[in-house]
C-alpha cells in the first residue's frame, strides 16, 4: 500500500515542485515504485519531467471527474519505475465545476484508491493556494512534506499552513493525516540569516524537521528546461546530493532502528560445549512513535499503524501535535 504524500505549502516559490520532481525520483532510484500527481493547474511538474501541458490530452482533470481510468492517464518517466499523471489547464476550471458536486472534497481520493496498492510512493504536487484542490489534496493524502524557503516570510506562512490542517481536522471528516517534516530549501550555508532561521524553526516547529538541507544550486534551477529531474542533469550537483540524502531519509521513517543492550548480546560458542543462547527482543525507542505520529481524525476509518520514525544513527527529534 503507497505511501501518499502531499508536497504543500500555500506560499510559493519554496521549491515545491522542485523538491516533489527529485524527491520522487531519487526515491525511484532506490527501488521504489513511485507516482507523481501533478495537481497544480500551472502543470510545472509535468513540463520539469518532459511531459507539457496539451490541451486534448488526457489530465487528472478527466481522473478527478471520473472521465479517465488512471490506467489511461499514467505517463512513463525515463525510469521505468517512476510514473507521473500530468496536469493541464482544465484542473484551473475545476474548482468551479467541484463547487456543486456531492462529496466534493474526496474527489482525488477516490481516485488514488483505484490505483495505490501498485505503488510505494504517491506523490501530489500540490498548488501553492487554499482553495477546493488543495482541499482534496490534503484529504487524500496521508502525509504532508512541506518545503520551508530560508526566509522570514516562508516561517509566517508555515504557521499559516498549521492553521489550514486544523481548519480541514475541524470541518471535514476523512482520513488521519500526518506531518511527515518540513525540509529547509534554498539554504545558503555562507549566510547567517539562513542558519538562524533554521534553528528558530527547529526550535518552534511542532513536527519533524528534516536534517537534510536542500542548498541554492543551479543545476536544480537548469533541469526543468531539459524535462529531467537533476538526477539525469547534473548527479554530483550539491543540489542532487541534497534530494538524495532527502529520500533516504524518508526511507529510514518507514523501518525502526533496532539495538542491542550489552546484557542481550550474545556470547561467543564454547568449542568444546555446545550452548543454546535464546537472545532477548531487540528493543526501540518507543517514544519515537509518539513523537512522531502527529494525526488529526479528519474521517474515522481503520488506518495502518505508522512506523516509529528514525533517521540516521539516532532518533528523530519530533514532538507529537494533537488538534
Amino acid at each position: 500500500m503507497a505511501r501518499v504524500i502531499a508536497v504543500y505549502n500555500q506560499k510559493g516559490g519554496v521549491a515545491k515542485t522542485t523538491t516533489c520532481v527529485n524527491l520522487s525520483a531519487y526515491l525511484a532510484l532506490e527501488g521504489k515504485k513511485v507516482l507523481l500527481i501533478d495537481f497544480d493547474p500551472q502543470a510545472n511538474a509535468s513540463s520539469g519531467l518532459g511531459h507539457p501541458t496539451k490541451l486534448n490530452e488526457g489530465s487528472i482533470y478527466h481522473g478527478l471527474f471520473g472521465l479517465a481510468e488512471p490506467d489511461a492517464l499514467t505517463k512513463p518517466t525515463i525510469f521505468y519505475n517512476y510514473h507521473l499523471i500530468p496536469s493541464s489547464q482544465h484542473l484551473a476550471g475545476a474548482l468551479i465545476e467541484l463547487v456543486n458536486i456531492p462529496e466534493r472534497e474526496y474527489k482525488l481520493k477516490q481516485f488514488i484508491d483505484k490505483i495505490r496498492d501498485k505503488y510505494d510512493y504517491i506523490f501530489i504536487d500540490m498548488p501553492p493556494s487554499l482553495s477546493l484542490l488543495t482541499i482534496n489534496g490534503l484529504v487524500a493524502a496521508d502525509e504532508i512534506v512541506i518545503p520551508v524557503q530560508s526566509h522570514y516570510f516562508s516561517m509566517e506562512g508555515l504557521s499559516q499552513l498549521l492553521e489550514i490542517i486544523e481548519l480541514v481536522h475541524k470541518n471535514i471528516s476523512a482520513q488521519g493525516l500526518k506531518v511527515s517534516g518540513a525540509v529547509m530549501t534554498m539554504f545558503d550555508e555562507n549566510e547567517p540569516l539562513s542558519h538562524k532561521i533554521a534553528g528558530d524553526i527547529a526550535a518552534s516547529f511542532p513536527h519533524n524537521v528534516f536534517k537534510t538541507r536542500i542548498p541554492r544550486s543551479a543545476a536544480l534551477s537548469e533541469a526543468p528546461s531539459y524535462g529531467r529531474p537533476v538526477i539525469l542533469h547534473d548527479p554530483n550537483s550539491t543540489g542532487a546530493r541534497a534530494y538524495e540524502q532527502l529520500a533516504k531519509e524518508l526511507i529510514a521513517q518507514e523501518t525502526p532502528k533496532q539495538f542491542q543492550m550489552p546484557s542481550q548480546m550474545i556470547p561467543a560458542a564454547d568449542p568444546r560445549q555446545e550452548q543454546v543462547v535464546t537472545p532477548l527482543p531487540n528493543e526501540s525507542f518507543d517514544s519515537a512513535q509518539d513523537m512522531a505520529d502527529i494525526l488529526i481524525d479528519i474521517k474515522p476509518q481503520v488506518q495502518s499503524e505508522q512506523p516509529p520514525v528514525v533517521v540516521a544513527e539516532e532518533p528523530v527529534r519530533d514532538t507529537a501535535f494533537y488538534f
